[in-house]
């Protein structure tokens, strides 16, 4: 096999955004002050700016997601679960956080940071729709889902701080290695 048939770049990034979704695996089974203190959000912003085949920058942070989900699904409850109260939710939340970091065509803090803000509002307005209409916690009126939204507002700030601090790492990170290594820049078709 040719080298050239390889995308070294593609390889990186999954090992990168493997690497950081393990993290998830540091707090498991506890609940902390840091619970929602992911990378998640951070993966499928990262996902969606850097992968330039669009399928992968779906592919790969939802699917990662998937996994880690499965496993700490289990740490929880003690029982191997795929879907969840609220999976679509949550799933379609990340698939809009891939959108939104496929949108940030500049990489620089500011971007990121509208990035990473953008991706907890959506994520907190999604996710909040099934605690709301599908639980029994909170009147099936808007104030019902105000309360769910209030109640959600200790998790939406780890997300915030996890999307912050990871987003630096893996931003921060990989665009000091593709100035080092120019392997890991973006093919630009020949014509």
């Amino acid at each position: 096999m040719s080298l050239n048939k390889i995308n070294l770049r593609n390889w990186v990034l999954l090992f990168i955004i493997i690497a950081a979704a393990a993290t998830r695996f540091i707090y498991l089974g506890e609940q902390t002050v840091l619970s929602n203190f992911t990378p998640i959000g951070a993966i499928a912003l990262f996902g969606g700016t850097y992968f330039t085949d669009k399928y992968k920058a779906y592919l790969v942070p939802l699917l990662t997601l998937l996994i880690s989900d499965i496993f700490v699904t289990y740490s929880y409850t003690g029982q191997w679960t795929v879907f969840y109260g609220g999976f679509f939710w949550v799933y379609a939340s990340f698939a809009f956080m891939v959108f939104i970091g496929s949108q940030i065509k500049k990489v620089n803090v500011g971007t990121v940071l509208i990035g990473a803000l953008a991706s907890v509002l959506v994520h907190w307005l999604l996710t909040d729709i099934q605690p709301w209409l599908g639980g029994t916690m909170y009147n099936k009126d808007i104030t019902g889902y105000y309360q769910s939204l209030i109640a959600a507002i200790p998790f939406e700030r780890n997300l915030l701080l996890g999307n912050l601090v990871y987003g630096a790492l893996l931003y921060g990170g990989f665009e000091l290695a593709q100035a080092k290594f120019t392997v890991l820049k973006p093919q630009v078709a020949k014509v």
